[in-house]
């Protein structure tokens, strides 16, 4: 699928406004990714740096949190969990991440520790 190759470096500038816009900030996004991905921050910026593609980006995650599948609900028109393909899955829950963190969701909610 297209959306596979795209860099996340690409994606990330759209993140960081949405975020913005709605008063959050860019570290709490970074958080969020790297919870969900068990990338450092720093290993997310080399990501970001190297400019791979998600499929990569996802492949060389050192380990998708063991609570990712605790995200759950409707992300552009599709329900995460019925979502058969793992990387498209792990797209979907990190989009999903994004929304809640600029709908102004608590950080423990989005982050699944409560």
């Amino acid at each position: 699928m297209k959306i596979f190759q795209m860099p996340l470096a690409d994606i990330y500038p759209h993140y960081i406004q949405k975020v913005e816009k709605k008063g959050r900030t860019q570290e709490e996004l970074e958080t969020v990714i790297t919870w969900l991905t068990g990338y450092t921050k720093e290993g997310l910026r080399a990501q970001l740096a190297a400019r791979h593609d998600l499929a990569t980006f996802f492949a060389q995650a050192p380990a998708l949190h063991p609570n990712a599948p605790l995200i759950r609900g409707m992300i552009c028109g599709h329900r995460i969990e019925e979502i058969e393909d793992p990387l498209m899955r792990q797209i979907r829950y990190m989009d999903k991440l994004v929304d809640e963190l600029a709908k102004g969701r608590k950080m423990e909610k989005i982050l699944r520790t409560a």
